[in-house]
């Protein structure tokens, strides 16, 4: 008995010192759904805990897709229109002088408190592609350059180029290419649904491609954050990527980390963070075919998209935007909290 006990002790001691040595006794933060982020004050937000919301029970939202379209969007909210944009003057493409290529929105945002000082943490560290490996492993990365910036060179991607620069060419900005393999079911539903499309058609792919740039927000629109976040206190940093080509369904995206000093609370912060895709119209539209082939019903894309199909798996884009979102912030959670 006295050896059990001993042995017992001696356990119990070995595992708290590789916790402290490793970190792995750190809470990690759970995710506690609201209406809107910035109805629940912030003396209300728990340790730990990250409130999320999301637009599927907008009222701006279509009722078959959850998604709001861009215009209805862009016209009611010009405060995210401006920040969570491509850039703030992005519009529908045109596609030609009759067509303009539609599109609809999936808006996340989060906030949750850390127990520091805003100024003691640092999202310098996190403009880079360890940071975007780590917020989601199911996604593989490598760094290019402003040669490989396709919008700056194909002619039918030339919408979706700032105005004023072009992509990459900022000394400040790390440009990433990203390639994400459908999970589970879904590569098997894409064979089979390119078997029975027209052989005239270009196959869908079963891995979304994309590029992207991620910086630190500079001056002046770093101060101006407050007016998007709501919440009164100095801005002490902000990381954004901006997803400026994909190879098929998403327009583009974008992630924003805002981090503020705790209005009340000097030792701590607040940080908010958001997620935007833009989706297009036409393969939602295109695609509602499936709907009305038995074997292809759980590959319509609106309930992909949303989380909806049985063919939905893990936690990356595979799982649908709703947990994709979820998960990619509640990551960046953790990592803020260990800095």
């Amino acid at each position: 008995m006295r050896l059990h006990l001993r042995l017992h002790r001696a356990a119990v001691l070995i595992a708290a010192w590789l916790a402290a040595c490793t970190g792995a006794v750190a809470e990690e933060f759970q995710l506690e759904d609201v209406a809107a982020v910035a109805s629940i004050p912030i003396a209300q937000i728990k340790p730990h805990t990250v409130i999320f919301a999301d637009q599927r029970n907008d009222k701006l939202a279509d009722s078959s897709t959850e998604l709001i379209p861009f215009d209805d969007w862009a016209r009611s909210r010009p405060v995210q229109r401006r920040f969570l944009s491509l850039f703030p003057s992005f519009v529908e493409p045109t596609l030609n002088q009759q067509t303009k290529l539609k599109l609809s929105v999936y808006q996340a945002e989060a906030r949750f408190r850390l127990p520091k000082p805003a100024a003691a943490l640092d999202l310098s560290r996190y403009a880079n592609v360890a940071f975007l490996e780590q917020i989601d492993r199911a996604v593989k990365h490598w760094p290019i350059t402003a040669a490989d910036d396709v919008p700056s060179k194909d002619a039918g991607a030339a919408h979706n180029r700032p105005p004023d620069r072009s992509w990459c060419e900022d000394a400040n900005a790390i440009c990433v290419r990203s390639r994400y393999v459908f999970e589970g079911k879904i590569p098997a539903g894409i064979q089979l649904a390119n078997k029975l499309r027209e052989e005239s058609k270009k196959p869908i792919p079963d891995f979304i491609e994309f590029l992207s740039e991620i910086m630190l927000v500079t001056q002046p629109r770093l101060a101006e954050l407050p007016t998007l976040t709501g919440l009164d206190s100095a801005v002490t940093s902000a990381l954004e990527q901006n997803i400026f080509w994909v190879n098929q369904v998403i327009q583009f995206g974008k992630l924003l980390a805002v981090l503020q000093q705790h209005p009340t609370q000097p030792e701590a912060a607040i940080a908010t963070v958001y997620i935007l895709i833009a989706v297009r119209n036409d393969v939602l539209n295109k695609q509602r075919e499936y709907s009305n082939t038995p074997v292809l019903r759980n590959l319509v894309p609106a309930q992909l998209l949303m989380g909806k199909s049985s063919f939905n798996s893990g936690d990356s884009l595979s799982a649908g935007l709703p947990k994709y979102a979820r998960s990619r912030i509640k990551a960046i959670a953790n990592m803020m909290e260990r800095e």
